[in-house]
């Protein structure tokens, strides 16, 4: 029974025929996995074959007017200055103290256009901070439920691609703005699984009909519908980061190791001094993988423990399919090293585990 308070995606009548199990995801109502083999199949299908994803869940928005690009840059803190139309980025929103607001994928589509795909509970926060700093002539706007969004994932996702006549073999992080029976879609080299893959931005009312294309398309490649319960262990094995576990208000690009998206050269952006002085004196706390050595699943918020000291704590944890083990993401002690052996309280029971550097696996993402 659906949520009548929860937003539905424009595929949702879709999931709900195929029996998938549906739940709350920043406001919206998505599917975690569907019957016939649930997130272990559904992970392993994107890391041998191809998996689809609906992410219409995430937000979108639009930058546009003259000098929409420096207007962006002057807020967001990587720099679009190092990229050229048709790329895309990957970028932090930051509040004054350096935490991030949000992290988002920039599409620069012009000098005076671009593009936002910011997280689904986040988008209007990321809106109404961008409208509020808008110069004069700068237009910002809410487009979350004008578009849909569906991530085509896995080593065979550009044979389901071809097969529509969608463009495939771009940059990785280059997206290309084409026709699809007669509607718009950008298609970009971009995904959350590490796996070589797209993620398509049609209409609204064209995600339904594509949906449909690619279910097909994907059959004779044993590709399946994949929920976000198989999105979450696939991006933990990257150790990429998810907003309100990795990165928050009070977690620093800078903490969670992502500061090769910020333009530390730049003029300005927001956060900027807060984030400079962190990096100048040495962060509190240092993002890290944890492989468990023993049996147990770390879970979020579980401590992490060396010779009987709370270290740190765990912000994402979960069952690794690829591996068949336990792996968990950490912000741990700025002293703990790689390779230190630590135990982790799982519900009162000490999992012994090994500080490691994400990924947890080895994959081709950037390849071709």
């Amino acid at each position: 029974m659906s949520d009548p308070d929860l937003k539905t995606s424009p595929l949702h009548d879709r999931h709900v025929a195929l029996g998938a199990k549906m739940a709350d995801f920043g406001g919206w109502e998505m599917p975690i996995e569907y019957p016939g083999g649930g997130v272990v199949r559904e992970h392993t299908a994107v890391r041998t074959s191809v998996g689809l994803f609906d992410v219409s869940h995430l937000g979108k928005a639009r930058v546009s007017g003259p000098g929409a690009r420096e207007f962006v840059n002057r807020c967001l803190t990587n720099d679009l200055g190092r990229i050229h139309e048709g790329k895309a980025q990957y970028t932090l929103c930051c509040n004054e103290s350096g935490g991030v607001v949000d992290d988002l994928i920039a599409y620069l589509r012009s000098d005076d256009d671009v593009f936002l795909i910011p997280n689904a509970a986040n988008t209007a926060a990321v809106v109404a901070l961008l409208a509020a700093a808008a110069p004069e002539g700068i237009t910002v706007e809410n487009l979350h439920d004008r578009y849909g969004v569906i991530a085509v994932q896995g080593t065979r996702s550009d044979e389901v691609l071809d097969a529509l006549g969608l463009p495939t073999g771009h940059d990785y992080m280059s997206f290309a703005e084409t026709d699809w029976n007669g509607h718009p879609v950008i298609v970009c080299r971009t995904g959350y699984t590490g796996e070589r893959g797209y993620e398509l931005v049609p209409a609204w009312e064209v995600a339904g009909e594509l949906w449909d294309a690619l279910v097909e398309a994907a059959a004779p490649y044993d590709g399946l519908p994949c929920g976000l319960g198989a999105r979450d262990t696939l991006r933990t094995e990257m150790g990429y980061a998810l907003h309100g576990n990795e990165l928050s208000p009070s977690i620093t690009p800078v903490q969670a190791r992502v500061g090769w998206a910020v333009g530390w050269k730049k003029d300005a952006f927001w956060g900027k001094e807060a984030l400079a002085a962190e990096r100048a004196e040495g962060p509190a706390r240092v993002a890290w993988g944890l492989l468990a050595t023993g049996r147990g699943i770390p879970r979020a918020h579980c401590e992490v423990r060396l010779d009987g000291e709370v270290i740190g704590e765990v912000t994402s944890g979960t069952f690794s399919p690829t591996l068949k083990n336990g792996i968990a993401l950490a912000l741990l002690a700025p002293s703990v090293a790689e390779g230190t052996e630590v135990v982790i309280d799982v519900r009162g029971r000490e999992v012994p585990a090994r500080v490691v550097k994400p990924p947890f696996v080895e994959v081709g993402v950037r390849e071709g």
